[in-house]
């Protein structure tokens, strides 16, 4: 086998005490990277009772252990001791009240790296304690209220969402951390003990959904946005069909019926080359400018600048035009099927696809050719289609896409694996008395990156480096491509503690500008499909011929280990959300809807771009090998549907409900309405003994519709009662909050701290930002290590404001600077305003 394409966990010892979904999905990454993983069961089993068990314990070796006996203690701590990190998911100070203190583990052994994932923060004194469902953390976080325009309009407030989106968010945050703490490890000699609420995972990753800024400008107020508040100012209902909610819709950015009487979703906004492309497609391009559809040059300057009310490549359109645009569309579409027009915007570089549902995206042959979707033999459920790895390298090793199916083991003969593993491993790192104290630096202080990203995911994945201390200069063209919706205003979350530059790089001299940052750098990221890398030069042979040492990462849509016949498809969350059936479910089979949070899988693309970044590094640092690490959206929405990503003979059903007036699963886990409010229930019906010791519950048991008799009963009380009488006797439940609530409690001034030590919630509010607004957004706060530190991250400044910086640093003059300005080779800024009005 060749060095280069070894897994680069291979030497790594893991313990795994993770039950449900987020701790057994860290060990799986960590397992499908190469890692030993001892997963730990109780004697009754995994507590979830699934299939997606085959999945999340692919690669590990299962044994069963009653950490309540002496016995079962004294053997956990045993393969702790050979162990390099241990994984745990249970509420605050659970594992340690049955013997295993991760604080008193570390100070034996200094080099340990524990993680504990919780559902809410140790730090936080009001809910630490509840029995943390996902769904209970996701109703307290506010996602399940106020869930998007759609529903809002629509009078839908809750809804359930069975995407299990707080595991998928920390899956890849704190995969990350531990690979990042194993970095450290190798310089320094000790570990580290890291938390990832879930909570607070789930925050970040619905980042998009939470941020305020203040006096925002007319022209970002979409129809559904400016409806909502008409209804309010007027006290109407928010009553809209699903056939009138559609007339709200930009006709770039919606769904359209096709030939075949399936769906199709276009989704092509903000940029000028995709729409153009797509009317041309449709054929309407023509037609629409003899209208008079307007054609702005220059997107990023005032509307009061504009030769036209509108124009072509921008988002939102006024209510005229975006009428106007979409008939001719929904007429056009009609006209092929939607498995044409997937075929036709591909060739034509138009974002967009057909609407699938989950079965189809398993089986499709792009998904099963590029190793997005696997074979694994499990051996309780015979041959299974199962999801690729989240993260891999451009070599790819055979055994990366060839999963061992879970099986079990003696506890003798995993000692013995545990201690045949360790005295294999190769590494220079410090040991015992040469292990140096806890330094509380950064784990990335020093690495320097080039971001060549646009939009969500990949300025994601390099704002995650710069919490770590990580120099990150984003480059960006002198004439944008997206509009201000695109460009500035999604760019105020992922601009975070960057550097921001602007140049031609289609200019001999500009190229020349990029080669010397190529130079300058550890790290290169971009999101761009295959395609497009030669061309720019960033391909391995001529990165290597400028800088041989130089990191590369690329993100993309349909990417996968190998090449499938999408690969080279372009594309954005909404692509895959409809491409994996995640429309399908969220909305129904006959009315597809997105997520309702902005950057469902985006964010936590960039989180686990974050995570390929830290595995190449680590790698580079024990073998000096230079790799070129990937994800991809797809990769992150098999993550996201974790319960349904899977396929095997005899199945008998691949999904839950769906549709968008679900309330939860079943009558034991979904909303109910109460005297003042709402309150999510998340029980089983093992629990109904417990429950009939609740005050106006008692004669549950014999009932013979558990849902009318709830629903009757829980309106006799507040959701205050019934949230604290459920909590006493052990049963998830909670009353939804809204992300507005929230902001609204646990925000204060913008200082130097990280958010980490402050709860489960934590938000900045910044009066002074950078684009003259102010600014109210979430804090980068879910991974808090003990010893290593967080930065507090600059906001996010005004494009082409470092240009000048950078160019010095790179060597240039003052006279070559202003030159190269005048000549438009490179720039300070896109227009007169931070955020054009």
């Amino acid at each position: 086998m060749d060095k280069n394409t070894e897994l680069p966990l291979r030497h790594v010892r893991v313990i795994d005490f993770g039950q449900q979904i987020a701790g057994p999905a860290v060990a799986m990454v960590l397992a499908d990277q190469g890692a030993t993983v001892i997963h730990i069961d109780p004697p009754s089993g995994p507590q979830w009772k699934h299939p997606a068990n085959a999945v999340l314990n692919r690669n590990k070796l299962s044994l069963k252990l009653n950490l309540k006996t002496a016995d079962g203690l004294e053997k956990a701590k045993a393969l702790i001791d050979w162990a390099d990190v241990v994984i745990e998911n249970f509420r605050p100070g659970t594992l340690a009240n049955l013997g295993i203190d991760f604080e008193q583990l570390r100070a034996k052994r200094p080099e340990l790296i524990t993680i504990s994932i919780p559902g809410f923060a140790s730090s936080d004194s009001l809910r630490r304690g509840w029995k943390a469902t996902e769904a209970i953390v996701t109703a307290t976080c506010g996602g399940f209220n106020d869930m998007g325009f759609n529903r809002v309009l629509m009078g839908i407030n809750p809804s359930f969402s069975p995407l299990p989106l707080g595991s998928s968010y920390a899956t890849s945050l704190a995969a990350a951390s531990v690979v990042l703490a194993l970095l450290e490890r190798e310089k320094t000699g000790r570990g580290d003990h890291i938390e990832v609420p879930i909570a607070a995972a789930l925050m970040e990753g619905l980042s998009y959904n939470s941020y305020l800024i203040e006096n925002m400008p007319l022209r970002y107020i979409n129809m559904r946005e400016a409806e909502i508040a008409r209804r309010k100012q007027e006290q109407l209902p928010m009553d809209l069909s699903y056939d009138d909610l559609q007339e709200y819709l930009d006709p770039f950015f919606r769904t359209y019926q096709c030939a075949d009487a399936r769906f199709f979703y276009c989704v092509c906004p903000s940029h000028r080359n995709h729409a153009k492309r797509c009317l041309r497609v449709l054929g309407i391009y023509d037609q629409l400018v003899e209208m008079g559809l307007p054609d702005v040059e220059d997107l990023y300057q005032p509307i009061a600048d504009w030769d036209g009310e509108t124009s072509i490549g921008v988002y939102p359109l006024p209510k005229k035009w975006a009428h106007i645009i979409s008939e001719r569309m929904k007429k056009a579409f009609l006209t092929r099927t939607s498995a044409e027009w997937g075929v036709l915007f591909y060739q034509c570089g138009i974002p967009g696809a057909p609407h699938r549902n989950i079965l189809e995206w398993i089986h499709d042959e792009h998904t099963t050719q590029s190793g997005l979707m696997v074979k694994v033999n499990d051996p309780e459920y015979g041959e299974m289609l199962q999801p690729g790895p989240l993260v891999w390298f451009e070599y790819v090793p055979e055994s990366l896409l060839q999963p061992k199916p879970r099986q079990t083991i003696e506890y003798d003969n995993a000692l013995i694996l545990l201690k045949q593993v360790a005295e294999q491993e190769i590494t220079h790192r410090p040991r015992g008395s040469e292990i140096k104290t806890a330094s509380h630096k950064a784990w990335l202080d020093g690495l320097r990156v080039l971001d060549l990203t646009n939009v969500i995911a990949g300025p994601h994945s390099c704002a995650f480096l710069s919490r770590f201390g990580a120099e990150v200069i984003k480059l960006d063209p002198v004439t944008p491509m997206y509009d201000p919706l695109i460009g500035i205003v999604y760019a105020i979350l992922a601009g975070n503690g960057k550097k921001s530059t602007l140049v031609d790089i289609i200019t001999d001299e500009g190229r020349s500008i990029l080669h010397a940052l190529i130079r300058s750098v550890d790290l290169i990221v971009i999101n761009a499909p295959e395609r497009q890398i030669k061309p720019l030069g960033l391909d391995q042979k001529s990165l290597q011929t400028i800088n041989p040492d130089v990191l590369f990462c690329r993100l993309d849509c349909f990417g996968g280990p190998h090449s499938g016949p999408k690969s080279d498809y372009i594309g954005y969350d909404d692509i895959i959300q409809a491409a994996s059936g995640i429309m399908t479910r969220f909305g129904g089979a006959k009315t597809p809807e997105e997520h309702a949070h902005i950057g469902t899988l985006d964010v936590n693309c960039g989180f686990a771009a974050g995570l390929s970044i830290a595995l190449a590094l680590l790698h580079k640092h024990k073998t000096g090998k230079v790799s070129r690490c990937r994800t991809s959206l797809s990769a992150i929405t098999n993550l996201a549907q974790t319960p349904f990503s899977l396929d095997y003979h005899d199945r008998v059903s691949i999904d839950e409900p769906s549709g968008r007036n679900l309330l939860g699963r079943n009558e034991l886990s979904r909303f109910y309405q109460t005297q003042d409010g709402w309150i999510f229930l998340d029980s089983t019906a093992d629990e109904l003994t417990k429950m009939s010791n609740i005050k106006g519950l008692e004669n549950i048991e014999s009932e013979t519709s558990i849902a009318t008799f709830l629903t009757k009963a829980f309106k006799q009380q507040s959701s205050e009662y019934w949230t604290k009488a459920f909590q006493i006797v052990n049963i998830a439940a909670a009353a939804p909050w809204s992300i507005e609530e929230l902001r609204s409690k646990y925000t204060r001034p913008i200082d130097r701290n990280t958010g980490i030590d402050r709860g489960s919630f934590s938000f900045s509010f910044d009066p002074n930002h950078p684009s003259t607004h102010s600014v109210t957004q979430i804090d980068n706060y879910a991974i808090r290590p003990s010893e290593a530190s967080i930065k507090k991250v600059t906001p996010t400044e005004r494009f082409g404001s470092s240009t000048r910086e950078v160019l010095k640093m790179l060597g240039y003059n003052d006279d070559a600077i202003t030159d190269m300005i005048e000549r438009k080779i490179i720039g300070l800024n896109w227009g007169k305003e931070y955020l054009p009005s």
